[in-house]
């Protein structure tokens, strides 16, 4: 069974967190002790964001782990990454995360990591990541970005806590300048199983997540509330 779980915002690294979402994705594993292992660098590996990881999925019961692509590039992180239960990715730089991910081959680890059956998941560009194209700000003023396109369509994160992006993913969506798909407000997330949306997850009451299309648009009704 193949897995996606794709975060709009929020999570273990922000201020605060009921770490509500993070055990929604070690349950989906159905392991005892999920070995989960962080991909970092769309925050340029920032190190206050892993020793966060860390604390948080230790102390959930997981066996946290993580892959780092700068300074001394350990030779067995392909071996690591397609022996874990789950891959999360972490937010930041979209663009700039993919460019790397592909000079290493990662995005070759990650399609072989997916059709294996590891949980991929993650949140901003690690949510974005995962579509044919996406919403983001690694280029400024907003813009598109390629991803990895393991699934269909386009995805928006931060659509309440950043309304900039709303009026930019509708436009270039009616524009035909970027494929429909969803925009995910902070505290939601989508789970894909074998490539189809299985569940639309609410980790915060009152947050929403819409499918956007060509001059249309449709709420979504959460099937799961955290």
């Amino acid at each position: 069974m193949k897995q996606i779980i794709a975060i709009g915002g929020g999570g273990f690294g922000g201020d605060q967190s009921d770490l509500k979402i993070e055990k929604y994705i070690l349950a989906q594993s159905h392991q005892t002790k999920p070995k989960i292992a962080f991909l970092p660098q769309a925050s340029n590996e920032d190190k206050g964001y892993i020793i966060k990881f860390f604390e948080t999925f230790t102390k959930l019961g997981g066996e946290p782990s993580w892959v780092s692509l700068f300074g001394r590039v350990s030779d067995d992180w392909k071996t690591r990454l397609l022996s874990q239960d789950i891959i999360y990715v972490g937010g930041g730089n979209t663009k700039s995360m993919i460019a790397l991910w592909k000079a290493w081959g990662l995005d070759k680890v990650l399609a072989e990591a997916y059709e294996k059956g590891i949980i991929l998941c993650g949140v901003s560009a690690g949510a974005i990541c995962w579509f044919e194209e996406g919403i983001t700000d690694s280029v400024w003023p907003l813009g598109t970005v390629n991803g990895l396109g393991f699934l269909k369509g386009s995805l928006c994160p931060h659509f309440d806590s950043e309304r900039e992006r709303q009026a930019v993913y509708r436009d270039n969506v009616n524009a035909k300048k970027i494929q429909p798909g969803l925009a995910l407000e902070d505290h939601t997330a989508v789970h894909f199983i074998n490539n189809e949306l299985s569940e639309i997850v609410q980790f915060s009451m009152g947050k929403k997540i819409i499918k956007i299309g060509v001059n249309q648009e449709k709420i979504i009704d959460p099937q799961t509330i955290l």
